[in-house]
């Protein structure tokens, strides 16, 4: 499973994130930076405290591998 993960920082120092499941891919960073300036635009997010994010501190792509292991 894939998972974008967008970075953001609150008015108070703290990193948030916001993770995206399965992203249309390949993910494009220019469209990745225009949407974090909107969410930060919007003020519509905030932190566990009520903390407005700020400013974006990165994005990164994940990649999750799970392997079942049947145990009797």
């Amino acid at each position: 499973m894939k998972s974008l993960e967008l970075i953001f920082l609150t008015g108070e120092g703290k990193t948030t994130r916001i993770a995206i499941d399965n992203p249309t891919e390949p993910v494009d960073a220019e469209q990745v930076k225009t949407a974090m300036e909107d969410i930060i635009a919007s003020a519509a997010f905030l932190d566990s405290d009520g903390n407005p994010y700020v400013t974006s501190k990165g994005a990164r792509l994940l990649e999750r591998n799970i392997t079942v292991f049947e145990i009797k």
